[in-house]
This record gives structure tokens, C-alpha cells and sequence, in this order.
């Protein structure tokens, strides 16, 4: 199974994608949002058909002292029309600092900061995902050690 991960800007939607065994998140792509949510919605339905993508996974900007403020109730509405646009289910997953950690990661890598307006979207979309991933194989991990 595949998952997209998915870190919604208003500018910019950054996209990852795992690796079939669910282990990896790779940064994949960004789609430059347009006036049209359904479209941009249907541009992340196309690359989660070609990907064959099963699960959603967008990052929730939630407040540093981790409530819904206004920018993820935005986001949570915005998913709503996601799910009823690609069909597909859609998590959540706290998004508190991935940009500034994309940020670390590229300079540490040597990225200019013209060429990390490029990439940071898509960089922050895989820190998203490849938390999700290590949380959900951490969580796997434990029910198996408590049942057995």
C-alpha cells in the first residue's frame, strides 16, 4: 500500500509518497495552487491514481500549545472537500515545525534558499509522511508486544 502525504499551503501543496512496504517517504512534487480547490484537488487525485495511493495523509497545522486554531480549521475543512473530490480517506497528522525542519534539512544539505523555495513544500510533504509512518509502525510495534 501506498500513502501520499500531503502539506497544504495557500500558495503551494507539497506532495510525498512511501514506498509500498510503508517505511520510507520520499518527497514527490508541488502543485501551485490555483482559485479552483476542486482542481487542485483533482491534480493530487490524478498523481494519487498514477501512484496507486490508498490513504490521504495531510499535515494539520495545530497551535504550539496543540489546539485547532484558525489555520488548521482551514485545513480540516479543506479535507472535507478533498475526501468528496478524490474518494480516497484522508488522515491527519500534526505539522507543528516541518517547514522550519525542512528548512535545517535542505541548508544542511547545501540548498541555496533560491533552490529550497523549490523544494521546501515537498521536503516538509515527506517529514509529514515519514512521521506518520514512524508513529503508525511504533504504534503496530507496541499492540503486537502487548498481544503477545
Amino acid at each position: 500500500m501506498r500513502v501520499l502525504g500531503i502539506d497544504i499551503g495557500s500558495k503551494k501543496v507539497g506532495l510525498a509518497i512511501s514506498n509500498k512496504e510503508m517505511s520510507v517517504a520520499t518527497p514527490l512534487s508541488v502543485i501551485l495552487r490555483n482559485s479552483n480547490i476542486a482542481q487542485d484537488h483533482e491534480e493530487i487525485k490524478d498523481i494519487a491514481q498514477e501512484w496507486e495511493v490508498e490513504l490521504l495523509v495531510v499535515g494539520l497545522p495545530r497551535s504550539l500549545d496543540g489546539g485547532i486554531g484558525p489555520a488548521a480549521e482551514s485545513i480540516l475543512q479543506e479535507i472535507k472537500h478533498l475526501r468528496k473530490n478524490t474518494g480516497i480517506p484522508v488522515e491527519t497528522y500534526d505539522e507543528r515545525f516541518t517547514t522550519v525542519t525542512a528548512q535545517q534539512v535542505l541548508r544542511e544539505q547545501g540548498v541555496s534558499e533560491k533552490n529550497q523555495r523549490n523544494l521546501i513544500d515537498q521536503v516538509a510533504a515527506s517529514i509529514i509522511l515519514q512521521a506518520w509512518l514512524d508513529h503508525r509502525m511504533t504504534s503496530t510495534s507496541l499492540v503486537e508486544v502487548v498481544n503477545e
